[in-house]
């Protein structure tokens, strides 16, 4: 199908620019037709992106499905995916329905509402198949606009406060991005990424201020785009925004936030910083590595205190990061391979884990978990749903959760055992705050007058979880759904990367050979 991705990324956005135009009103009538054509976009949205998904060669790691158009100013309109990518459009595709149908109770502003997420989903496929610099950066900034509206306008009471929070931190990061942006291009001549993956920017150490740079531009580059990166997935200790936000959001935009936006920051790691950069990616390895591993372990303990529903799967978001960040960077086939898996994996359970709190937060308006207890006489269905998906957190093997940190661990201890170590101390911290959470919310007496009438989960709710779990244990017990797909790329990738770094220490070695043989002179 010719100009596929175009189709897909763009029939959201078709769909909201109908809604903005011909549908007025705000009785009952016109918000449940905004909730239909929504659902109905979302959901041919993600059967068109099945074509994309039966259609990729997974042997060739190049890119597929390229559409390439000349744009305004000189400009590029490219587009693509990889094995890397083309599961991330999925996700997204397949995430978005699901987001549609959570949020069918939303009775304020109901077509604004449905119009945020719609040019969102558009944003955020476009941030997976873009292959032009320029493009790239609209499609990632520009994301961040409807996110501000969905926290700002439908959130909770500090809404105001999280939303601006949110925009800041990711926009400020991404100065630095565009700064490096521009400097790619006046050193390569061009913005297209298929070119600039090729490219050789230069390694040469030099000084600064002082300071001496080790890897030289490209570390420098790595470092912009890294401050980027760091915030949208986020890692520590750029991550105070993502509690705040997640814990004012309205459910939809939690599940949007964890299952996919997060995502950006791993997906760019991948895209720009090892291959583009590979000795800047050498040089900060250690450094990374063990931010991660801290990451894991503090907002492990964190999230152990909270009191707050969201905020203590906000603060578990985190620590799952941690094992992304550590298995890109282990830059080898089982780390990479891990990385993408639990990214994936985590924007299932995730997603489901915040519309847990969401069933629960609809019937009784708190997350306190204090609140709760003994949910499990009024609603063994709720009950059940969330144990599966606690122990898909927790990395119950037979789960997806298992899969992603076990390829992850495995990864990093070819690379440092220590921090390897470090991080696996997490999956028992996981366990702990997790089935805290659990035991506290679901078992007990039912002693709470409030809860004694609460309503076990509708139809319209099983019907959102059932695509969930399928797709939890669909990876947990055959996880060569995905590792098929992405092995291929993240192959190549892993040998460019190492290839790149062992090129680089043999200059560096025969450069050093060569002074000494000129000194000797």
């Amino acid at each position: 199908m010719d100009n596929i991705l175009s189709i897909v990324t763009f029939i959201p956005a078709l769909a909201a620019a109908v809604m903005a135009l011909l549908m007025r009103g705000e009785d009952e009538a016109a918000q449940r037709n905004a909730k239909y054509v929504a659902l109905l976009a979302t959901t041919i949205t993600f059967l068109v992106s099945l074509f994309i998904y039966f259609g990729f060669d997974a042997a060739n790691t190049g890119f597929q499905f390229v559409e390439e158009a000349e744009w305004i100013f000189g400009l590029k309109y490219k587009m693509g995916v990889d094995g890397i990518s083309v599961l991330f459009v999925l996700l997204t595709t397949f995430v978005m329905p699901l987001t549609i149908l959570a949020s069918w109770n939303v009775s304020t502003r109901v077509k604004e509402y449905m119009i945020a997420f719609l040019v969102l989903e558009t944003l955020m496929l476009g941030v997976f198949m873009a292959l032009d610099l320029v493009l790239f950066y609209m499609f990632f900034e520009a994301g961040l606009i409807p996110m501000f509206l969905i926290i700002g306008i439908w959130g909770g009471k500090e809404r105001i406060y999280a939303s601006f929070k949110f925009f800041l931190y990711t926009f400020f990061g991404s100065v630095l991005m565009l700064v490096a942006m521009v400097a790619m291009y006046f050193d390569a001549g061009t913005t297209d990424i298929t070119r600039l993956l090729v490219h050789e920017f230069s390694y040469t150490s030099f000084d600064v201020l002082g300071i001496h740079v080790l890897g030289g531009m490209q570390t420098l580059l790595f470092l912009a785009f890294f401050a980027s990166f760091a915030v949208k997935m986020p890692m520590w200790p750029v991550h105070t925004w993502l509690p705040d936000a997640h814990v004012q959001a309205p459910t939809a935009g939690s599940v949007v936030l964890a299952a996919i936006l997060l995502k950006m920051g791993g997906y760019g790691f991948l895209r720009f910083s090892l291959p583009m950069f590979p000795i800047g990616s050498e040089v900060m390895t250690d450094i990374i590595l063990w931010m991660s591993a801290i990451a894991i372990v503090y907002t492990s303990l964190v999230a152990m205190v909270q009191e707050d529903m969201k905020k203590l799967i906000a603060y578990s978001s985190v620590a799952h990061m941690g094992f992304v960040t550590m298995g890109i960077f282990a830059a080898n086939q089982q780390g990479v391979d891990g990385a993408i898996f639990q990214m994936l994996s985590h924007g299932f359970i995730s997603a489901a884990l915040f519309l847990c709190v969401g069933v629960i937060y609809d019937r009784m308006h708190t997350r306190d978990i204090d609140a709760y207890g003994g949910l499990v006489i009024r609603m063994p269905a709720y009950a059940l749903v969330f144990m599966f998906f606690t122990m898909g957190n927790v990395g119950l093997p037979g789960t997806s959760g298992f899969i992603g940190e076990f390829l992850t661990l495995m990864g990093v201890f070819q690379v440092n055992t220590w921090v390897a170590l470090v991080a696996t101390s997490g999956v028992i911290f996981s366990a702990c705050y997790a089935l805290w959470l659990y035991r506290r919310v679901v078992f007990g007496d039912l002693i709470k007058e409030s809860l004694k009438a609460i309503q076990d989960m509708n139809a319209r709710e099983k019907w959102i979880f059932a695509p969930l779990v399928a797709m939890t244990l669909l990876l947990g017990v055959y996880p060569s759904v995905v590792t098929d797909v992405i092995g291929p790329s993240t192959e190549a990738l892993v040998s460019s990367v190492n290839t790149a770094v062992a090129d680089a220490g043999f200059l560096a070695e025969a450069a050093e050979v060569n002074v000494a043989a000129t000194n000797s002179h």
